[in-house]
Formats: C-alpha cells, structure tokens, sequence
C-alpha cells in the first residue's frame, strides 16, 4: 500500500475536479467508511481513501464512460454499455492511481466494486458499498433503517439488507439489474445458510 499524497492533497485535487455536491458526497463516504472501519477491524487509511475516492472518475459526463473505460480496456458488459454510469467504479479504480497516486490493490478493488459489488467481497468492498448508500448526505425511504444496522448487525447483514433494498429499487424502476449484484447477494445468503 502506498500513497503518493497525503489524504489533504488528495482532497483538494478531487475537490477540483468534482461538482461542490458530489465532493461534499465524497466526505462523507470517507467519514462514514472510517466509522465502518473501526467497529469491523479494517484499515482505517485505506477505508478514508477508498471513500474519499470512489466516484473520483464521476468528472466525466456520462456519456463519456464507455470511451474512459475503452481507453483503459476495462471489460464493458451489455449492462454497462445501456447504463454506461456504472462503468465509474471502474474507471475510478484506475483514476486513482493515474491522478491520486495510489498504489494499493485493494483501495482499488473497493473503488472498482462500490456501485454493483461482486463475488468474493473483501470487508473494505463491503464497507465502501454501504457507506456510499448511508453517508450523512443521503436522504431517502428506509436509510434510517440501514443506518441503524451499521451501528448494530454484522457487515454480512448489513450487506445483504443493502444489496436487497437497492435490487429492489432498480426492480421498481424496471432498470437492469447488474449480475454482480445478484452474485454478491447470492454468495452472503449461502454463507449465511452455510453457517446456520
């Protein structure tokens, strides 16, 4: 793991590039993710990092994304390619190191993965994707309840209450739903039946 800048230089450099309300959006992903770190025993500094970073490559206008992640051979699903703003992790996962200098697969793979998840989540994966769903910042239906289990059930029950609200809310959208979303869902489910 290493970072080029410190967490300061990296803030202001995203402040730059981002939209005021989705740099103050950033911060509390950050902070959120610190507070998740704590209670679950995952690296602090790559948990501020990786919050403070994962949408960094929302700088590009959506219709921008296929190019950016073309650019970086990054694989481009038939879902991506209808709804091209999920490919921002995975561009983001790359911006990182191009613009931020950070050099740490993981803080990586949780940029990569905070949008639609996927198999074989890693506690910090886990911890980005919810922070980014119950930062200060979010007010929607039911956010209360997910904030309450981050403060009381295990990161497993988090995930799978977070990953089944979010289905369900691209399901009354009638949008598609991302295959990774539903490995990631499927995968804490047999573990959970595994281990009852």
């Amino acid at each position: 793991m290493s970072f080029a800048m410190d967490y300061e230089t990296m803030k202001q450099a995203l402040k730059d590039r981002l939209k005021a309300t989705r740099f103050r959006h950033s911060l509390g992903v950050s902070e959120t993710a610190v507070r998740l770190a704590r209670r679950f025993g995952v690296d602090e500094q790559q948990a501020r990092v990786a919050g403070l970073l994962h949408d960094c490559a929302r700088e590009f206008p959506n219709e921008a994304m296929i190019a950016e992640a073309e650019k970086r051979h990054l694989p481009i699903g038939t879902v991506e390619r209808s709804m091209p703003l999920l490919l921002h992790g995975p561009i983001g996962s790359r911006r990182v190191r191009e613009i931020y200098g950070v050099d740490d697969p993981a803080v990586e793979q949780a940029i990569a993965r905070h949008t639609v998840g996927g198999e074989h989540m890693t506690p910090l994966d886990k911890i980005i994707w919810f922070a980014d769903m119950i930062e200060p910042n979010r007010d929607y239906p039911g956010v209360e309840k997910l904030r309450k289990l981050a403060r009381e059930a295990t990161l497993d029950e988090m995930l799978l209450e977070g990953l089944s609200d979010s289905i369900a809310f691209v399901l009354a959208k009638r949008h598609l739903i991302h295959p990774d979303t539903v490995l990631a869902r499927n995968e804490i489910l047999l573990k959970m039946k595994k281990e009852a």
